[in-house]
């Protein structure tokens, strides 16, 4: 599993920049007016730091934004990163300004030059983020090499404070990546239990539910969408009670971990990409580790339905007719809307075992939401007003994409089947609400709920701001956030 660049904190010491090797970051205001920290840098290299912020190619970087001097005369470092950064920001550009840092440390030392910035939170997260690799199948990376980034600041205590938090939730980002990037003949549904069961190791009780206590339990819909495939489907529970014995808030996650599309079987262009299929799964899992790392204050559960779509002469087919865990008969049309086969069960299972305070489900469900909103915010589905409106503004601090869509009785209709109580597919217009009316079918009628269908930021084809291209760990920093603003204390 990747592991998080080493950062440390250590106390100001200007006589300590003459001798560092790597790199060196200093922050210059728009106005050009050098700290104690720059001053050292500039006298160091000979007045070099001062031309260049009194160029014009400082005054065309945008807030955030870094640029570089090579081989600096005068100091042992291979690189002085100049980044444009006012003493106070908005979170997006701290972030922005760390992913300047991270995007450039690679494997090497970097000494940041902090000074008396106490608030480092957003440019640590940025810079923890954009180090981000996934390298465990080349043969040729060195495993064990990391950035190693020094924060040098005037107040070492008060920033390691807020920093252990940031670490936190940048593990959980990196597990959830490190999941969803996995290739499918390594990310089994056996093996991905068991990587959710390591996570016992930090405090979070795991029970793994079998094929024969799924089936036990009535969830005929989840296994249906597995009867094709040789890996056997699994609900894996996870619980972090951090506050006594309030009900607790559940995460549902989807986690197919191949999607061929059964015997609905999808193009083979891009098929090799369904190996995300299970980034829900990897949200809530990355949610979880979060939580127990930093010992939230709040009873959380997450429970992932584990499955593989495959197309076999035991897979189901179109037109079949199979009953919920709830008792509700869904007429099959297209084995390739098989995700919310498999949370409905869960949703189910969740809300009759555990009665949370509140539900919210991930999935990467629709190819409609990214016709809809392309690869830059994910589809928000809600029946509770307050519950969205505390998750948008938790995605929004964190800078995760996330937009509120509709539900009605005129999508539900749509579903309506001729032979069962519902169909798992409505047609072609609105897509994604449709799959949602389907999932709120099996959300009972007290209980706050967010569908949050992330089939466009689980994974990007080229490298965001925070990450490079493939799996983003979408949702971890604005759950996180969640829990915190509204289910912590």
């Amino acid at each position: 599993m990747t592991e998080l660049a080493k950062l440390t904190i250590c106390e100001t010491s200007l006589d300590q920049i003459s001798e560092t090797r790597g790199r060196i970051v200093v922050f210059v205001p728009e106005s050009g007016k050098l700290d104690q920290f720059g001053r050292r840098v500039n006298r160091l290299m000979r007045g070099a730091l001062e031309r260049f912020v009194e160029s014009t190619a400082f005054s065309k970087l945008s807030e955030g934004d870094a640029a570089e001097l090579a081989f600096p005369t005068g100091l042992h470092v291979e690189a002085v990163q100049v980044i444009r950064l006012d003493r106070r920001s908005s979170p997006e550009v701290e972030r922005r300004a760390g992913a300047a840092i991270g995007g450039a440390a690679a494997r090497g030392s970097v000494l940041v030059l902090a000074g008396g910035r106490q608030k480092l939170e957003h440019l640590a997260m940025g810079c923890l983020l954009k180090t981000y690799e996934f390298v465990d199948h080349k043969t040729t990376e060195d495993k064990d090499e990391r950035p190693d980034i020094t924060l040098m600041v005037s107040k070492p205590d008060t920033v390691r404070a807020d920093i252990k938090r940031i670490q936190a939730v940048a593990e959980g980002v990196f597990f959830a990546r490190d999941l969803v990037n996995e290739p499918a003949n390594v990310l089994t549904t056996e093996s991905f239990a068991e990587r959710l069961e390591e996570l016992r190791d930090i405090g979070l009780r795991v029970e793994v539910l079998e094929e024969d206590q799924l089936e036990a339990l009535g969830m005929r819909t989840l296994l249906a969408v597995g009867y094709g495939s040789e890996s056997p489907s699994k609900v894996v529970v996870m619980k972090w009670t951090g506050s006594g014995t309030e009900a607790p808030l559940a995460l549902i996650g989807k986690g197919v971990v191949f999607d061929t599309g059964g015997i609905s079987l999808k193009p083979a262009g891009g098929m090799e990409d369904m190996t995300m299929d299970m980034g829900g799964a990897g949200t809530v899992a990355g949610v979880m580790k979060t939580l127990a790392l930093r010992k939230a204050a709040a009873n959380v559960v997450g429970v992932v339905g584990l499955v593989e779509n495959m197309p076999d002469g035991r897979a189901q087919r179109p037109g079949d007719v199979v009953r919920s865990m709830k008792g509700d008969t869904v007429e099959v049309i297209n084995t390739d809307a098989e995700g919310r086969l498999v949370l409905c069960d869960v949703m189910w299972y969740a809300q009759e075992h555990f009665e949370p305070r509140a539900m919210i489900d991930l999935a990467t469900l629709t190819g409609a939401v990214i016709v809809a909103l392309g690869h830059e915010n994910a589809g928000v589905f809600s029946n509770d007003d307050a519950l969205a409106t505390s998750f948008l503004s938790a995605a929004k601090a964190e800078g995760e994409g996330a937009w509120r869509m509709p539900l009605g009785d005129g999508y539900a209709r749509a579903l309506k089947s001729r032979i069962a109580d519902v169909k798992n597919v409505g047609g072609r217009p609105a897509g994604s609400i449709t799959a949602a009316e389907f999932l709120q079918r099996f959300v009972r009628d007290d209980m706050p709920w967010i569908h949050l269908d992330i089939a466009g930021v689980a994974s990007l084809s080229a490298a965001s701001e925070l990450a490079p291209k493939g799996a983003t760990g979408w949702g971890v920093r604005a759950l996180d956030r969640l829990v915190s603003d509204r289910f912590e204390g």
